[in-house]
């Protein structure tokens, strides 16, 4: 398993535990996650890549913004994230 840029992710452990986020940055074996609304793209969490377990690729416009090295917006974020929970059945996204 690894952990690339625009990956959809879920915490495995810490106080976030369960928790859905988008890989914004990546840095080595930390990854920079951020869900658009507690953890904002301004401010993303560092967390360690055996912290998080893959769960979905994004794709379309927010993947080629972040391949193309720009950052996304909040609302673009939590899009996403509110897309992979629809697809597998949960309510929201975070």
């Amino acid at each position: 398993m690894r952990i690339e840029l625009a990956d959809v992710v879920v915490s495995a452990n810490g106080r976030d535990e369960g928790k859905r986020f988008l890989v914004i940055e990546t840095e080595g074996e930390y990854s920079l996650i951020a869900n658009g609304k507690g953890r904002r793209v301004e401010k993303p969490k560092r967390k360690k890549n055996k912290h998080l377990r893959l769960e979905d690729k994004a794709d379309g416009r927010i993947a080629e913004k972040l391949l193309g090295g720009e950052k996304p917006t909040n609302n673009e974020v939590r899009r996403v994230l509110a897309g992979v929970a629809a697809v597998r059945g949960e309510k929201g996204g975070m």
